[in-house]
This record gives C-alpha cells, structure tokens and sequence, in this order.
C-alpha cells in the first residue's frame, strides 16, 4: 500500500519537539506561517534529558535574548523553577547570569500544552524515516508509517536521536534517551550528500531523597526575591496555560527548594580509577567526541589526577518527586561501580539509584554546511538547529531553534532574512563560530567567546534585541508596548541622572563612584524608577568608558567586516590565494569578510587578497 499524503500543506515543518523544535515552531508561528511539530512522542515535548536547570554561565545570556525575540525558554522557566539564582554577582556585571533549577514535568506539560494551544501550530506524533527533497529544495517528510507531510520548508532539530545508541559499562542498546527510541533521519541526510559526524554526551545517576544523609552535605537555598528571566509582566501568567509560579512581575512568587552540596574524595577516585577499564569511553567502544568542558567523573579523575576532591550538587528534579540529580558525576562506567562509588561518597553511604548514569553517542552534521540562517547550502528551504549542529545545551539548542524557525518562515513569506550579529548578541556569536568554524567537540557556550561581551550583558538583552525582532514580526503589539514604555523609561532615567543633583554633584557622576550604587540613594530618588532600571543604568554609568570604546570598535571593524562577499566565487581559481585558504573558503562561502576573516586557516594575507579581489569586481560592475 502507498505512501498516505496528508491533505493540509504547512509553510513551516518542524522535526523533533525538544528545545530547538519548540522555538523553531513558535517562532514560525508568531510570524503567521502554518507550522507543523513532528515528535517521535508526543509525551515527551520539551523534556529535559539531563538536568532540569535553565541558564548558567553565559547560557542565561542567551535564555534572556530568547525571551527578549518572545521565545519561549525564559517564560517557560520562571513559570515552572522551583530554585533560583543569580550567578557571579560578586563579580563584574558582564559575566552575572540567572540560573533557575525547575519543575522536570511541569516544564515539559507546560511545554506541550503550549504548542497545542498556539495558532498556527499542530503537534503531531510520528518518526521521520526519510525528507522529500525536490529540485533541490525540502517539500516534506515521509513517517515511518507511510504518512507524508508536505511544507514549504523544513526545520530538522533531533538532538541526540539520529542513530542514538546508549552506553552503561559495556553494555549498550539502541536509543537518543532512556526508554527512547532513535532516529534513523541521518541516513537519509547521507544519501543527500551531507557531512555526518559523530558525537557523545552524558548524564549522571538519580538517587531517591529518603535514601540520602542530607545533615552530612551543606545546603544552597535559592536567591529572595528569584531573578527571573522574563522581561515581560505579562511573563507566564497566560490566561489558560497553567503555572506554578505567579510571573506578574508585582506578584512573583516562588516557594523555592533547598539543593545541596557534596564532595568526592580520594576513596571515591580509587574506585573509579580502578574500573577504568570497564568504561566504554576508555575501552574503545565509544567512537564519538565528548564535551571537554563537561566531563565524565572519570574523565575528571584521570585528567585531574591531582584532585583528590570534586564537587556534587544534589538537586531535586521537582515539586511532587523525590528523585534527585547528581550534578558532577557523569559517567558511563557499569550499574554495580556506579553503586559502589556513589556510596563512597558523604551523605550518599545508602543511597538508592532510581536511574543509572550513562552516556550516549549519536550523529551530527557539521555546521559549517549552513548558512547565517541556518539554511543548509545542500538543499535549499533545509534548516538545521540543535544539537544536530554539534551543540550541547538546551539554551544553545533553543538559541538555534529560534532563528531557524523565524528564517524558515520568512523565506516562505518571501521576506529579508533575520541575522544576529556578533556584536550585538550571544546567539549570534553561537551561530557565526558554528558555521564559520565548525567544532572539534560538543559546543558550549562561554562568556569568553564573546568579544564584545561587556555590550551583551543579561540585564540589557531587551535593549539590544526587541526592536530587532519587533522589525521581523517576531514580537506581538503587547510585548513591543512594554518594551517601548520600558525603553522610555530608561531615557528618562538618564536624563534625570544627568540634570538632578546629590551632595552637590549630578546623580550620573555620583553613581560612576565604585563606592555608590543605586540603593544608597535617598529613597525618593529610588522610587522615581525600578529597581531594573537603576541596576541597567549603573552599570552603564560606571562601565562608560568601557562601553564606549567597545562601541568604537564595533563600528570601525564593522564598516570593513560588514561588506558582503557574492556569491559564487570561485576561491580555487583565485589567483595568488593559498591553497588552504581556497579551500576553506570555497567549503565554507562566507557571506561577509567579517565572516571570512574568522574562518581558521584564513590570514590577513588571504584576507587583503580577497578583498582586492572584491574591488576589482566592483570597478568592472560599475
């Protein structure tokens, strides 16, 4: 029997409905398009396959650059968090970050529940088997039970999925989680012609609650009041969509639970070390790459032989469970080490494990097979995002989905592209090093790979980004109406700071003092603006300088790096350009020089060559 074609014709297509899947709908949606959400279970929308914490170093940056598109991780998260922290505020303002550790089920029915309840989006349960590719360019997807979708572009982001096989000691079984079937959508990508790679990434034990000492282990209790990643008041309190926590912002109000700290000790490394031997990673079996910046406890112990202590965070996975993540101790090594190990450690000596530890290789394409929005260069109308970029994380995967989704649609609506810059946020430093890079590992995103990282702060996202996507159609009248009151707030703000006066001296001057800060100030200054608005302005107050000569520098390296490369230059016949250089560039098509100049393997050399290049072609243009 034939292939069933399914009636409807959808703009958007949507594979897999983990984090990027869902800002990629979302986004298509919010920008009219019909878009359909493919999963492989329709149970398992939005679930956090490790743990279920929001945010962190640099990954709140861009959980609050999400919720400045609209997106929906941040809402999501404030809704459902159940502890919440602001990371590194003794430090400067430019690497502080929110942190929430949330709901595991309530974040995932929340999820799903807002996929089913938004216009313009259908969620569907079905496994990809192969693409419908015609002429060159995605028309659908075929299921595994012989229904074809047909759309007008298709977004693929299936995480760890694609050819998923799970390892604990040495011992393995097909599948992209526990208890989770895989995908077998990279074969069909190879017959197209693209680039597989393989990757492996881990997750720890789950212990029971009742089994554990918590008087031997110290406790971390949430920030009061929780920062929250939201920008919006209207946050998410949406009528018909359930929330734990109230997300107006003038009733926020989360009954946060403590999480606690544990160590690791040199008994607990002699048992490890002494089974290396017994874990795939170190016998062979796994082929694929591991995340450096995450690893495995047995990583730990044998790349930092000289600790004899690692750190354990338990935390609770929600409300209404007793199941506790072991953050620290990744590992793959088998069922009976993990036990005796885990028991070595204080406060864990009865620990019971609800769910083993183990690792989990699966494909990926390499990204430099995109383009700036996340289109492939193979077939056009194919978007990619996730970890089938060779990404970690569930903020870099919905950094992903988002753009792929907001391109995708309005390609179909036949509108200019949407493309973050560098310079203006970490989402767009992700997707430049991602395609003009590669990456040798799991990427994770860092402060330190942004250069500009002083501008791209998580207080002042919204400043930065609305109005961006306001222009795309990303964001509704409401959230542009706050934003814009908010944004006249702020130059309200400055104009009082530098015409109102304190101990003789305007306001401006007064806060620039690394001794003052806002709430020093009488309380009738205070109460002139929000605590939100105080913060942002001090920090640009005392960082101005700073601040100023990165802006210059953003605009003199922009005026050169901006301009666009044509397409279709044949590198490997360019006269006087080295080899490796043709190469790389003619693999990766640059858009921009800025672009060009960032592909490792191009010099300044390569680099003045092309751009001589670049003008003699526009000489004989004109």
């Amino acid at each position: 029997m034939g292939a069933f074609l399914y009636p409807k014709v959808y703009d958007v297509l949507v594979v897999g409905a983990g984090h990027a899947g869902i800002e990629a709908a979302l986004a298509s949606a919010r920008l009219g398009c019909e878009t359909l959400i493919l999963t492989q279970n329709a149970d398992t929308v939005g679930q956090m396959s490790c743990n279920p914490a929001i945010g962190g170093l640099a990954k709140g940056h861009m959980v609050r650059e999400i919720d400045a598109m609209e997106g929906f991780m941040g809402e999501n998260a404030d809704a459902t968090g159940i502890q919440f922290r602001m990371l590194n505020r003794r430090k400067g303002p430019s690497v502080r970050a929110p942190r929430a550790q949330c709901d595991k089920k309530a974040y995932q029915f929340r999820a799903k529940a807002k996929l089913e309840r938004t216009a313009h989006v259908d969620l569907k349960q079905g496994n990809v088997a192969q693409f419908i590719v015609e002429e060159g360019r995605a028309r659908g997807v075929e299921t595994s039970f012989g229904v074809r979708f047909l759309a007008r572009a298709v977004i693929i982001t299936t995480g760890t999925f694609m050819r998923g096989l799970l390892h604990v000691g040495l011992r393995n079984e097909a599948g992209g989680r526990m208890g989770d079937s895989v995908s077998t959508v990279s074969d069909s990508l190879r017959e197209l012609g693209f680039e597989i790679g393989r990757f492996k990434t881990g997750t720890p034990c789950r212990l029971l609650a009742k089994s554990i000492d918590f008087s031997k282990c110290q406790r971390q209790d949430g920030e009061e009041p929780p920062p929250r990643f939201g920008y919006s008041r209207r946050g998410g309190g949406e009528r018909g969509l359930f929330t734990l926590n109230s997300s107006r912002a003038e009733v926020f109000h989360v009954e946060q639970i403590p999480c606690w700290i544990t160590h690791t000790h040199a008994g607990t490394h002699e048992i490890i070390r002494g089974n290396l031997d017994k874990s795939p990673m170190y016998s062979g079996m796994i082929e694929g790459i591991g995340p450096r910046y995450c690893p495995s406890i047995e990583d730990k112990v044998v790349r930092f032989s000289e600790k004899d202590s690692h750190q354990i965070f338990l935390e609770p996975e929600g409300r209404d469970t007793d199941e506790i993540y072991v953050n620290g101790v990744s590992t793959s090594l088998p069922f009976e080490i993990q036990y005796h190990f885990i028991r070595s450690v204080p406060g864990l000596e009865n620990a019971e494990i609800l769910r083993p530890g183990y690792a989990v290789e699966y494909d990926f394409c390499p990204p430099t097979q995109l383009k700036p929005t996340l289109e492939t260069k193979l077939v056009r109308g194919l978007y990619f995002a996730g970890q089938i970029n060779g990404t970690s994380g569930y903020e870099e995967a919905a950094g992903q989905g988002l753009i792929a989704g907001a391109n995708a649609a309005l390609n179909v609506l036949e509108k200019p592209p949407f493309i973050l810059r560098r310079s203006e946020s970490y989402i767009g430093v992700l997707i430049d090093d991602l395609i003009t890079g590669g990456t040798r590992e799991p990427y994770r995103m860092f402060t330190s790979r942004a250069e500009y990282r002083l501008l791209l702060r998580q207080d002042n996202a919204d400043m930065r980004l609305t109005a961006r996507a306001a222009e795309a159609g990303l964001v509704g009248a409401e959230r542009k109406q706050e934003f814009l009151e908010k944004r006249g707030q702020m130059e309200s703000a400055r104009q009082f700071v530098r015409e109102s006066r304190i101990d003789s001296i305007p306001i401006g001057s007064w806060l620039k003092r690394p001794e003052n800060e806002f709430g020093k100030l009488p309380q009738a200054i205070q109460s002139a603006y929000s605590e939100e608005i105080w913060q942002t302005l001090e920090t640009d107050l005392k960082y101005e300088g700073y601040i100023r000569r990165q802006e210059e520098q953003i605009a003199k390296a922009g005026r050169q790096a901006s301009r666009l490369i044509p397409a279709g230059i044949d590198y490997l016949s360019l006269k006087g350009l080295r080899r490796e250089a043709a190469q790389k560039l003619d693999t990766i098509q640059p858009v921009t020089l800025g672009q060009a100049s960032r592909i490792n393997g191009v010099t300044p050399a390569d680099l003045a060559l092309l751009t001589v290049h670049l003008e003699r072609g526009s000489h004989r243009a004109s």
